[in-house]
């Protein structure tokens, strides 16, 4: 895929889905209906200590924060929005549709 070409919601759920099979097979995890959602949550917990740490909300660390702790939740909000992908793949969701259906037809609402 050229680096100039737009990435599509199922582009990205396609590569998402082939690294975590690949780390699955290379560290012999078995993801499982489970899985996909308590490691869904395992990274929501991760995302809210980056947060905790970007906001200054939380014990001071050993290693030096260089940028503020900003990178380390932007790597967790992308750990969170990728395994999100992977549990709604898992289960058959289709995200662009769901949020078609939950989220976007409110702005019918906003259009008058």
């Amino acid at each position: 895929m050229p680096d100039d070409a737009p990435l599509t919601l199922a582009d990205l759920s396609d590569r998402v889905e082939a690294i975590s099979a690949l780390y699955a097979h290379k560290f012999g995890i078995d993801r499982d209906p489970d899985w996909f959602a308590l490691k869904l949550t395992e990274e929501v917990g991760e995302l809210t200590q980056a947060f905790l740490a970007a906001t200054g909300r939380t014990r001071p660390r050993h290693e030096p924060v260089p940028d503020g702790a900003g990178r380390a939740l932007a790597d967790e909000v992308a750990d969170v929005l990728a395994h999100l992908l992977l549990l709604a793949r898992a289960q058959g969701v289709d995200v662009e549709a769901a949020v078609g259906r939950k989220w976007l037809a409110w702005e019918t609402e906003f259009d008058g």
